[in-house]
């Protein structure tokens, strides 16, 4: 007990982008819109809570704090409500600017307690006496939002005899999804002599092994099924002989995760939809945050694949129900992937005309040159009309945008087909 009274402790965050507009067209429910877009200002009040009841140190925040210019007033009057409540408990806070902070309008304008530094756009270190720990933490902003050389030679050496700590925003070596932002390589870093660098940027959490602790913490609340899985913090210590202990924290009030669901076993809707929660049970029994949001997507040969695409809405309202009853869960989205049995033989007199023109379709007619061409053609010309932080649908490579393409004939030529099929009188 006498060694973590007398430790450092502190938690670094980084990748808030507090009240991000809603990244999902998909949120049709007003209830999970608005889970969601409350979810950045929980996880921040998640991260305060942690600080204040762990009786840290130090709070560091290295970068994109905000979401650029969408930031307002009533958010930065929220974020200074939360740093005067670390003021109020004695945990100082460093923050340094990152890409989406350098657009925020109010950046600069908002007034903070005077145990916040934000660190400016020329680096310099603040430092600290803990005992008998002596302590020197360096950050640098970024002043515009684009940084295409990296600002590793602008930081200072490190300071003798003291724990040294950087804060960078950075891509390092770069990252899928993510633009090139002050690039640097992770082994320049550890060979810089900073006892710990807390780095932010790419959201997703990773520590680089070397000499030297190098951590980018992720984001602590994804804002997307883009960004799924559990979020965090990481809390650190730095013992009395200099060494660190690093944990991780989850924050995340909202966690978004694909969920698979073979229904091929299933020969009626309540079967189907028994499968459905069965799935989305699991998946809940495995989430450690608050609420999960699911992205249902549906695969196997059922009969039952033309009433899935046709009832689509029915499908919905009943799934949803079913994740209330579970608690705390929540569908973002279904995908239906499944395909329908094929079980007479195409030309036979008693086929099904729908089933034999749905077998000609997945055989002949979507892997023709010119129907191909025209599909990827057309996803293309979309892609290139959106944002560039909203082309990521389309893949990383070459090879990721001709799967999209084959999900998307696959996927649309049974959408189609399911339209054929005549109405049934009721669903079994």
């Amino acid at each position: 007990m006498n060694n973590v009274a007398m430790a450092f402790r502190f938690i670094h965050t980084a990748d808030i982008h507090l009240d991000s507009p809603l990244r999902s067209l998909a949120m049709r429910n007003s209830d999970l819109a608005e889970l969601v877009g409350d979810a950045t200002r929980q996880a921040l009040i998640a991260i305060v809570d942690l600080c204040i009841d762990e009786q840290v140190d130090a709070l560091i925040i290295a970068g994109d704090l905000y979401d650029g210019d969408q930031t307002s007033m009533k958010t930065a009057r929220f974020l200074a409500s939360q740093m005067q409540r670390l003021h109020e408990a004695g945990i100082a806070t460093f923050i340094i600017r990152g890409n989406h902070d350098a657009l925020s309008r109010i950046t600069q304008e908002l007034i903070l307690p005077p145990s916040v530094t934000v660190f400016g756009g020329r680096s310099h270190a603040v430092d600290i006496s803990h005992g008998d720990l002596a302590l020197s933490v360096h950050g640098l902003s970024f002043a515009k939002p684009q940084a295409p050389e990296s600002l590793l030679e602008k930081f200072h050496r490190p300071t003798p005899d003291a724990v040294n700590i950087g804060i960078m925003h950075t891509s390092l070596a770069g990252a899928a999804g993510h633009d090139l932002y002050a690039p640097c390589k992770a082994s320049k870093l550890h060979a810089w002599g900073f006892d710990y660098w807390a780095l932010g940027h790419i959201h997703v959490r990773a520590q680089h092994v070397g000499d030297r602790t190098v951590i980018m913490p992720g984001m602590p609340q994804g804002r997307d099924i883009n960004e799924a899985g559990e979020k965090s913090v990481t809390l650190v210590t730095v013992n009395d002989d200099r060494s660190l202990t690093v944990e991780e924290r989850l924050t995340s009030i909202a966690q978004f995760e694909r969920i698979a669901v073979d229904i091929s076993s299933a020969a009626t809707w309540g079967e189907a939809a028994d499968l459905i929660e069965e799935g989305m049970g699991v998946a809940r029994h495995r989430t450690r945050s608050a609420h999960l949001v699911g992205r249902l997507r549906l695969t196997g040969a059922t009969p039952l694949s033309w009433q899935l695409r046709r009832d689509r809405d029915l499908l919905l309202a009943e799934t949803e129900q079913r994740a209330e009853g579970l608690g705390k869960t929540w569908i973002e989205k279904i995908e239906i992937a499944t395909t329908a049995p094929v079980n007479t033989p195409v030309g036979s007199s008693s086929a099904d005309p729908v089933l034999e023109l749905g077998e000609l379709v997945r055989t002949d007619i979507i892997h023709q040159h010119g129907v191909r061409g025209a599909v990827r053609d057309l996803v293309k010309e979309v892609r290139d009309d959106l944002p560039p932080e909203a082309r990521g649908f389309s893949g990383d490579d070459e090879a990721a945008f001709e799967a999209l393409i084959d999900q998307l004939l696959s996927e649309g030529s049974e959408d189609m087909l399911a339209r054929l099929k005549p109405e049934a009188s009721e669903i079994g």
